[in-house]
C-alpha cells in the first residue's frame, strides 16, 4: 500500500459515516483490470487492520468476527489503494488478488448476469 492511501486514510478515519452497526460497505477492485471483485463490510478496527497489514481485513455480520481474505484458502488481496465516497461512507479498495476473490473458485463474486 502506498503512503497516499495511508496519509488519506488515517485524516480520514474519523469522518467516515459507519452504519448503525459500526459498518461501511468495501467494494473490492482488481487494481490492473478494474473488475469488481467482491463486496464486503469493515468496521473501523478490520479497516485499521487492512491499512496496516496490507491485506483486505472485513467484518463477518454473521459470524460476528474478523476474516482475512485469504486466510484459509490463500487467495489472499494485497491492497494498493483504499478510496471513499463523496458521502464518506462506502469505500473503493483497489487490490492485487491471488487467486479467485470469490469463495465458488470464481475470479470474481459478481459472475451471474439478471
Amino acid at each position: 500500500m502506498n503512503n497516499e492511501t495511508r496519509r488519506i486514510t488515517t485524516r480520514t478515519l474519523g469522518q467516515l459515516r459507519f452504519n448503525a452497526d459500526g459498518l461501511l460497505p468495501a467494494i473490492v477492485q482488481d487494481y490492473r483490470t478494474k473488475d469488481v471483485l467482491m463486496l464486503a463490510y469493515m468496521n473501523l478496527a478490520s479497516l485499521k487492520k487492512t491499512i496496516k497489514g496490507g491485506k483486505t481485513c472485513f467484518w463477518s455480520r454473521s459470524r460476528k468476527e474478523f476474516w482475512v481474505k485469504g486466510m484459509t484458502s490463500g487467495h489472499f488481496q494485497y491492497v494498493k489503494s483504499i478510496f471513499y465516497d463523496c458521502d464518506l461512507d462506502t469505500l473503493l479498495i483497489l487490490v492485487r488478488q491471488v487467486g479467485a476473490a470469490c469463495h465458488t473458485g470464481k475470479k470474481s463474486c459478481f459472475y451471474r448476469k439478471i
